[in-house]
This record gives structure tokens, C-alpha cells and sequence, in this order.
């Protein structure tokens, strides 16, 4: 009988432990990230991030972020790599800014490593100026209530990678730390830069 209560006992505690590791268990691929590979930069894209077919040449990738509960829009990840670099790293910065109106704007900047690479993070939140149609035709509507998280990320010898997430305020702040985490950032060794 003594043996008969040990089983028990056992198999009720092996069933308690395995439906609390149930339930901290990601849902619908939520943790799971892949490896992807564009020319020089390796990143671990979230498994809910999904590929969408790039329209432009100028992208390495287009990423499409689910929307947070609450939001209708989804966020959009895009990745580009120019030859040369692309220019100055607060030309570029005080760009994505300018993609948001003046008014209610806020911007923040801080500079980090990812291992033995420099990056730069802008958090911008306020009206968007969002593209629309081909990007030829420079239109715009504007979108309030976003945030863009961009990242220039410079790879020693290797070129300047620009990592540009855009959506809905509540859905870029859902997605903040797989972001940086994609590309090997630490916000809590980031300090604050001035464009």
C-alpha cells in the first residue's frame, strides 16, 4: 500500500509540474524565433513575424508584425543595406524623425553594442507620415498613434545595415524587446545620443 501512495504521489506532482510548464509554454510560435541570413547580417526573426515578397530592390527584407490586441494595423519590419553606407548615422536618424509631424512628436536616442558592433536606436512616437502606393510617388496619409523603433546597425567591415519597425504604438511596444533582441541589443547597455 506504502508503494501504491508513493505512485500516486508521484504521478500527481509530475502532473502539477508538467501543467504549469503547460501553461508558461509559448502559444502560436510566440518565442520561437528563426535564423535568417541577409548578405553580412544574421538576425533571429520571431516565428510570428511573417515575410512578405519585397517590391523594391532596395530591400534586403519586408516583415510583417502581428497587430497588438487593440490595434487594427499591423507593424511592418523592413531591412535595407546601401553600398557606400547610406550616409551619416544622424542624416539618417534625423530622416526617420522628419517622417513624423512636428506636432506631439517625441524622440529618443541611444547607442548600444551588439557584441563588438555599434548600433543606434531611434524610438519615435507621434503622427506618422506613412507611405502609401509606390515609393516613387512619395505619398503619405498620416497615421496617428505610431511609433517607429529604427536601428542603424554598423557591422565592423562589413557595411551599415538600417532595421526600420513601424506600426501601431501598442504593437511596436509589444514587439520592443524581440526587436533588439533579433539583432543582438541590450537596452540596458544603451546610453542616450544626441543627433
Amino acid at each position: 500500500m506504502n508503494r501504491i501512495t508513493n505512485c500516486l504521489l508521484l504521478l500527481l506532482v509530475m502532473g502539477t509540474v508538467s501543467s504549469s510548464f503547460a501553461d508558461d509554454a509559448p502559444k502560436d510560435g510566440e518565442g520561437k524565433t528563426t535564423e535568417v541570413k541577409l548578405k553580412d547580417l544574421t538576425l533571429k526573426i520571431p516565428a510570428t513575424w511573417k515575410l512578405k515578397p519585397s517590391t523594391s530592390s532596395m530591400r534586403l527584407a519586408t516583415y510583417i508584425i502581428p497587430a497588438a490586441k487593440g490595434d487594427s494595423d499591423a507593424g511592418e519590419l523592413t531591412i535595407f543595406n546601401f553600398a557606400g553606407g547610406g550616409g551619416k548615422v544622424t542624416d539618417n536618424i534625423s530622416r526617420w524623425i522628419g517622417q513624423f509631424s512636428g506636432e506631439g512628436r517625441t524622440s529618443k536616442v541611444t547607442k548600444g553594442k551588439a557584441g563588438d558592433n555599434d548600433y543606434y536606436f531611434a524610438n519615435i512616437t507621434g503622427t506618422y507620415k506613412k507611405p502609401i502606393g509606390p515609393p516613387f510617388l512619395r505619398k503619405t496619409e498620416s497615421a496617428p498613434g505610431y511609433r517607429m523603433t529604427g536601428v542603424i546597425l554598423v557591422l565592423q567591415g562589413k557595411g551599415v545595415y538600417y532595421l526600420k519597425l513601424a506600426g501601431p504604438d501598442a504593437t511596436i511596444k509589444a514587439q520592443a524587446a524581440a526587436f533588439r533582441k533579433s539583432f543582438g541589443g541590450n537596452s540596458d547597455g544603451e546610453s542616450d545620443y544626441e543627433i
